[in-house]
């Protein structure tokens, strides 16, 4: 599978990000509604006042409020001109936004045209009665502010607010595939049956009819990645949905890294001849299970899941993300080796599936219904509203996702809390919930598996999902190998049978706080959070993840520093540093090198501590992660020794004097002839 392209990025994110829909040859345009738009603050009373220009993605809390770790939970009003063309008339026109945090009020022509309830994923409307042919009035009211009956209610993180994701016009004929149904693209790639031998698909395709039906016929091609024929299918219509079933022979699977093999189904709907719509969509066919001694096989064959729980927010943009953030973190990933990610903790955008789908990266992607993570609530109550929102948010998340293989994992929730007589006490009984909302996952999509995330006793979640999965943070500057060996042989016990996971791990780390020798003490909401601490707790807690298979799936906390309101410790207010790599992703912290030399087989050397330059104890330990079979350490040009690493591919040598003043660390070794060097300075001050 070739590499994606930067430049092929752009142009899916300009034309059609659309849930991959491609419409050329058909009556389908889609037509980016990005730029243009101004906003001001809802609170705004006069007139006249100014609006302040934006282009889409946007959105008003990229910092906090000066002097706090609060920012603006409010409404603000976005407008643009929308330009209906003479080639538009008689068509059907329809508003499809990608996400607009968290509520959406829609107006055309100072007429209310729908609302929104949820930030994380898409919304289409149809706009066809409130438009005149040239100008029209387009706004959109988006407010963050905190209510009970959109998700989330609270959590770790900030909710950006504004229309933070893409928008378009689309505009089909009167008959067409339907981009109404969940804002989902119409088409249903439902894996039946697959194996090495043959896929069984039964391709599901949505359609609202609405023009003169004359002979409506539908036709579906299946091609492969040469975009060779592999399977046609053609019918005439006879309801508005259409189930049709596929064969593919000796299909290629999509395996992962190993082979991320994708097809494309494209749908075509035809009328007395005819093309009126198109919509096309990428998929891989796969299998899997989940064993609770063995772990996740993938087409029949054990594949490790390790990687990282990614949050949407980058420094300087926060939610409000163009390709290249996404192709950034996307390559960043791959550098570590990482063979899963967990989307956390609501629908991520759509280009970081794509370019999972294309990466071979297995994916767990989760409805924003998040628990305290640090707060006084348990991340539930009892309310209409609120069911009635997580409801939808799953119907939207599976549909408008659907065909992602790269999706293995639906999760219902994160940490929403039952009363444990400890610290937690519930409002309401969330188990009855999340069993109802398990269910419904299962309705839609059985093909695939559900999880949780819990930090509280798994026996009140048994049956609630297909798999468990635990945020447990042991190691936070203490040994974490014993502690996490025994709490994971011990759940596994009181798990009934039921696969069990690492949802979350890890520990905080600021690249320019250092300590040595390093003090085993409890830091967790402490200033001072030493590089070093990071990378010695997921260490350990890799020791104890290597011995144990049964563990389905390893989630380190965070990929990357992000912000949240609530944070109080570490270097720097509103920040969780617990990422391996900081905020703008500029800067790799010691651990991101552990995990590239255990999880990457490509050639690597690094000297740990490096950015600890200035020190005062003139005798220290040198630690290096490196996956070659020895390395070699020079201390001022001196050769020191040769060793080989174990097998966390750690090398330390232990008690080398430096001297006063400058201290070149240089490090060598070998990959068949090519040589590989590392180095640093250090300065002592005695």
């Amino acid at each position: 599978m070739k590499k994606i392209t930067y430049l092929f990025l752009v142009l899916l994110w300009l034309i059609d990000t659309v849930a991959m829909a491609e419409t050329t040859g058909s009556s389908r345009k889609v037509v980016p509604l990005n730029q243009g738009w101004e906003y001001r603050p809802m609170s705004t009373v006069k007139k006249k006042a100014p609006f302040i220009p934006v282009t889409i993605p946007h959105t008003w809390n990229v910092d906090f409020i000066e002097g706090t770790t609060l920012y603006d939970r409010t409404m603000m009003v976005y407008r643009r001109s929308l330009s209906i063309t003479e080639d538009m008339k008689g068509k059907r026109l329809f508003l499809f936004f990608e996400g607009v945090n968290s509520t959406a009020q829609v107006f055309v022509n100072c007429r209310t045209v729908g609302e929104h309830l949820g930030g994380y994923t898409a919304f289409c409307l149809e706009i066809t009665n409130y438009v005149k042919m040239g100008d029209n009035a387009l706004e959109v009211w988006a407010s963050n502010t905190y209510r009970t009956d959109v998700l989330p209610i609270h959590g770790d993180f900030n909710v950006y607010g504004g229309i933070h994701r893409p928008c378009y016009l689309i505009v089909t004929e009167q008959n067409c595939i339907s981009p109404l149904f969940y804002a989902s693209p119409g088409v249903f790639i439902h894996q039946q049956n697959v194996s090495k031998e043959k896929a069984d698909v039964m391709v599901e395709t949505v359609l609202s009819l609405k023009g003169k039906k004359g002979k409506l016929t539908l036709k579906t091609i299946v091609t492969d990645a040469d975009n060779q024929v592999v399977a046609v299918d053609e019918t005439k219509i006879t309801d508005s949905i259409m189930k049709r079933p596929i064969q593919v022979n000796n299909p290629i699977l999509w395996n992962g890294k190993k082979n991320p093999y994708l097809y494309k189904f494209t749908v075509e709907l035809y009328d007395d001849g005819y093309l009126k719509d198109r919509i096309v969509q990428r998929t891989g066919l796969r299998f899997m299970s989940v064993d609770a001694d063995k772990g996740f096989f993938l087409n029949g064959e054990y594949l490790n899941l390790y990687g990282f729980c990614r949050h949407e927010d980058v420094a300087g943009k926060a939610s409000a993300l163009l390709p290249e953030d996404y192709q950034k973190d996307m390559e960043l990933i791959k550098e570590t080796g990482a063979t899963a990610m967990r989307l956390a903790h609501y629908p991520h955008a759509e280009p970081m599936y794509d370019l999972s789908d294309e990466n071979g990266i297995v994916l767990w992607t989760e409805i924003p219904m998040c628990g305290p993570g640090g707060q006084d609530y348990t991340g539930y109550v009892n309310t209409e509203g609120f069911r009635k929102n997580a409801r939808l948010a799953v119907k939207e998340l599976v549909y408008q996702k659907y065909n992602h293989p790269s999706i293995c994992f639906w999760g219902i929730c994160n940490e929403v809390l039952v009363s444990d007589g400890k610290r937690f006490v519930e409002y309401d009984d969330p188990i009855p919930f999340i069993k109802e909302l398990n269910s419904l996952f299962k309705s839609i999509d059985s093909s695939r598996f559900t999880a949780l995330a819990t930090c509280v006793d798994q026996t009140y979640y048994l049956g609630c999902s297909d798999l468990l999965a635990w945020n447990k943070y042991f190691g936070w500057y203490k040994d974490a190998a014993p502690s996490v060996s025994k709490f994971f042989d011990d759940v596994r016990k009181t798990s009934k049978g039921q696969p069990v996971g690492v949802s979350e791990y890890g520990a905080g780390a600021s690249i320019n706080h250092h300590q040595w020798p390093l003090q085993q003490d409890d830091r967790a909401d402490g200033r001072f959070h030493p590089e070093e601490a990071q990378a010695y707790c997921h260490e350990g807690n890799w020791t104890a993840f290597v011995e144990r298979p049964f563990l389905w799936a390893k989630f380190i906390w965070v990929f990357a520093d992000y912000q949240t309101y609530m944070r109080k410790e570490g270097e720097k207010d509103g920040i969780n540093d617990k990422g391996l790599l900081t905020y703008d992703r500029k800067t790799k912290k010691d651990a991101f090198f552990f995990y590239k030399a255990n999880w990457n087989p490509a050639p690597m050397l690094y000297i740990t501590s490096r950015r600890f330059v200035k020190r005062t104890h003139p005798v220290t330990d040198i630690k290096v992660y490196s996956n070659l079979k020895e390395v070699v350490l020079y201390v001022n040009d001196k050769r020191i020794g040769k060793m080989k690493p174990d097998y966390l591919k750690r090398i330390i040598w232990k008690d080398i004097k430096l001297n006063e003043g400058k201290n070149r660390i240089r490090i060598e070794g070998k990959k068949d002839k090519e040589k590989i060097i590392d180095m640093c300075e250090w300065i002592v001050t005695l």
